[in-house]
């Protein structure tokens, strides 16, 4: 009689864990067609990357144009 109270003590033990560990954690869900992570998505804060600027080479542009600036300078002003 006592092993089976010790028994069904662990396993009411493993059951209420199992169901801690399943509630603690988030878990995927998909509604409206989206996939959504946890039910704490709504809390998250948005990440939100501007769009760079659509010419990649500005600053390599700048960079030859102030060396082109700069070495006229230099040049002698005979020349």
């Amino acid at each position: 009689m006592k092993t089976l109270s010790f028994r069904a003590g662990q396993l009411l033990t493993l059951s209420a864990m199992l169901a801690s560990t399943a509630i603690l954690t988030g878990c995927q869900t998909t509604i409206g067609g989206q996939t959504l992570p946890s039910p704490d998505y709504l809390s998250d804060d948005v990440q939100f990357y501007p769009a760079g600027p659509e010419f990649r080479l500005t600053n390599q542009v700048e960079a030859s144009r102030k060396q082109a600036a700069d070495s006229q300078s230099l040049q002698p002003a005979g020349n």
